[in-house]
């Protein structure tokens, strides 16, 4: 098999590697928004359950922390916190024992007395219908002007807005205000399209891992079998060169051979074979 095929083979490997080995992250209730003081429930749901997935977040605070290591209760796979303050405002996903990771989704928690808006965390399905809720602690029904990308897009009597049948169009970032309260804080509201089979590619607070080329692999592998077996066949290589220039019978002359040794002679041969019993490996 040539280098190239090699590669190929490598590079197929780890995209079924990927595939396999994922989970999806869901959170109820399903918002981006809540108030202090709420409470939360994230689960990684697992297409591979021995794979040992987890609840893990990014907060201006800390990063990449478990869920049930200073924050949250962990069961299984799921993860509740009961009393959500605004140090747990930040990015959560799901991550496997192996590394790998799920989507990712975003929460914001505001202090009490404030304003939040009430929006799917999760994207939207093209052709369905989104809700938007203009929401006070104390659950009034007030109006509220309703934002996107920065443009007033209605006013609300009930605080309450449906867009029906969203489109492409209608992803972007939302706000309210309600006018005696304050504003919300700003919500991405995503879309995706209805052929896609799979979630739409997901923001990371972190950098991607870096990539390394399938070649490189392969010269690490051989560099890895050179350092673990060249010790071995040198002394093997060594250990034959001594056992051939060891003196045997068939190597003496053949006046040594056929004559009697002197006693001399005699005491010389002893010794000759006291050395070479000293260097026998």
């Amino acid at each position: 098999m040539d280098r190239r095929s090699v590669e190929w083979l490598l590079f197929v490997a780890s995209l079924l590697w990927c595939t396999t080995h994922q989970a999806r992250l869901t959170v109820s209730p399903s918002f981006s928004q809540l108030f202090e003081d709420d409470s939360v429930s994230l689960s990684c749901e697992e297409v591979d359950r021995s794979a040992g997935w987890t609840v893990r977040r990014n907060t201006t605070k800390r990063q990449r922390t478990q869920c049930g290591v200073g924050w949250g209760q962990q069961a299984g796979s799921s993860c509740t916190i009961s009393y959500v303050d605004p140090h747990d405002s930040g990015v959560y996903w799901c991550e496997s024992r192996r590394g790998s990771t799920s989507n990712i989704i975003s929460i914001t928690v505001v202090p009490g007395g404030a304003v939040i808006l009430q929006s799917p965390v999760l994207p939207v399905m093209e052709g369905h219908d989104v809700s938007l809720q203009c929401k006070t602690e104390d659950s009034s029904e007030l109006p509220a002007d309703f934002y996107k990308d920065g443009s007033l897009i209605g006013t609300e009597p009930t605080g309450h807005m449906t867009i029906h049948h969203v489109t492409k169009s209608d992803e972007g970032v939302y706000k309210c205000h309600i006018s005696s309260r304050g504003e919300s804080p700003p919500g991405w509201i995503y879309v995706t399209g209805k052929t896609t089979s799979t979630p739409p590619p997901t923001f990371t607070s972190s950098p991607p891992p870096s990539s390394t080329s399938p070649s490189s692999h392969l010269w690490f592998m051989l560099l890895l079998h050179l350092v673990v077996f060249c010790p071995y066949v040198i002394s093997t290589v060594l250990m034959a060169s001594l056992h051939g220039h060891r003196p045997s019978g068939h190597d003496l002359p053949v006046s040594m051979v056929m004559t009697s040794p002197t006693q001399t002679e005699q005491g010389l041969y002893d010794d000759l074979d006291d050395i070479t019993t000293e260097h026998h490996f």
